[in-house]
């Protein structure tokens, strides 16, 4: 997976196998953690003595799945295919605190707004429970669903935890009791994509989906608001029968904007939100961008960050100015980010950076009733055609019999 975000003045971006954290306003040395040369698991005894002829564990290919910074900046989690759960702190200085591992590869993590839990889905629908303050202690299982998790978020006040699923469903329940299920957001066509509780609108949430909308919800009472329908954007470069997913929902830290990215699309849309009228997601402007965007991220003063699938200039900050959104070519925390950036962004090939993570995800539909009833019209056919044929045989063996049986009169 290849992403971006800040965790305080600190520029983060995983790409492969690799997370590195980039200072933006100080000339410090750049943290990099490798998951191909971190800690393996242990081989447990019992275990192996368990497993047939000894077959060997699957092993992953190490490369990061999600990231996640705590409210305060001060925390970083990773999660990796072999199924590593890494925690790390980054002020005064970057320390890897624990390395833990997990049941199964996760999809999302999310560290709570008190900053003493992190949590984990995974693909088989379940939510694990990681402590902070016990760094090493094994996660507890909170909740599950029937379906592949894609999406997380919690309320601002650690009430709820809002988890969405590949069944368009999205589901709010109790953190501290989570079999209590507070609502359902239902509306989604497609597999749910993306969550996030708006800055400065702790009680709404906006979601996407691979149905090509935006929706938003009244997430304790699962009232929807507002559904936006990003395909009918004149900029839109997605394809008509397949709608553009969504696959990242940002908002600044002022809360003003709301940037929501789509798979393949060159195209970052903005949105504002409006506590008192009508319409509460109001669209704002579009930004246009060179190449299409592998993820995008608010920096502190409100900078978008947009990382790009291109080799030479990847990566680019755009500055709102008089209701527009400018590149900023000459920002000097670009050039600082770019620079360290760019070695290992270079070592990536381009088809690892532009990897569909949500193709395979859309249901496929089977009209079986149109072939159904082409066959049976086809056999209605056939059988009107034998049933003709058989009359007619039987028509000529009839006139056949008449022929032969009739006694020619003799003239006298």
């Amino acid at each position: 997976m290849t992403a971006v975000g800040f965790c305080g003045e600190w520029f983060i971006f995983t790409c492969d196998k690799k997370l590195v954290a980039i200072h933006t306003k100080q000339a410090r040395e750049s943290f990099v953690f490798d998951c191909g040369t971190a800690e393996k698991k242990p081989k447990n005894a019992k275990e192996d003595n368990n497993s047939d002829g000894g077959a060997s564990e699957e092993t992953g290919s190490d490369k990061v799945l999600a990231f996640t910074v705590s409210p305060s900046g001060k925390l970083v989690a990773l999660t990796d295919d072999s199924k590593r759960l890494v925690l790390f702190r980054c002020e005064p200085s970057w320390q890897c605190i624990s390395i833990r591992w997990v049941v199964r590869r996760c999809t999302s993590l999310m560290f709570s707004q008190a900053e003493d839990k992190l949590l984990a889905t995974d693909k088989s629908g379940d939510v694990y429970s990681f402590s902070v303050v016990e760094p090493q202690r094994d996660g507890e299982l909170k909740m599950g669903h029937l379906s592949m998790l894609l999406a997380l978020s919690m309320s601002p006040d650690d009430k709820y935890i809002i988890t969405a699923d590949r069944d368009e469903k999205i589901r709010v329940s109790h953190l501290r009791s989570p079999y209590n299920i507070q609502s359902f957001c239902l509306g989604h066509q497609q597999f749910v994509s993306a969550l996030l509780v708006p800055s400065g609108h702790p009680n709404w949430l906006l979601s996407g989906s691979g149905d090509g909308t935006m929706k938003l919800w009244e997430y304790e009472s699962g009232h929807k608001l507002q559904s936006w329908d990003l395909a009918e954007t004149p900029s839109s470069e997605s394809d008509k029968q397949k709608k553009p997913t969504v696959c990242r929902i940002a908002s600044s830290p002022d809360a003003r904007h709301v940037a929501v990215q789509c798979e393949r699309v060159s195209t970052v849309q903005f949105f504002t939100l409006d506590q008192e009228g009508d319409d509460k997601l109001v669209p704002h402007s579009r930004l246009s961008l060179p190449h299409c965007p592998l993820d995008v991220t608010f920096d502190l003063e409100g900078r978008l960050w947009v990382l790009m699938d291109s080799s030479d200039a990847p990566l680019q900050v755009y500055t709102h100015k008089q209701d527009s959104w400018e590149c900023d070519a000459e920002s000097l925390e670009l050039s600082r980010v770019t620079k360290a950036f760019k070695p290992h962004w270079e070592t990536l090939e381009a088809s690892t950076r532009t990897d569909n993570r949500f193709e395979h995800l859309y249901k496929v539909s089977f009209d079986n009733v149109t072939a159904y009833l082409q066959k049976k019209q086809q056999r209605v056919e056939e059988q009107q055609l034998k049933r003709g044929m058989a009359q007619k045989a039987n028509g000529n063996k009839k006139a056949k019999k008449e022929t032969s049986g009739a006694v020619p009169r003799s003239s006298t």
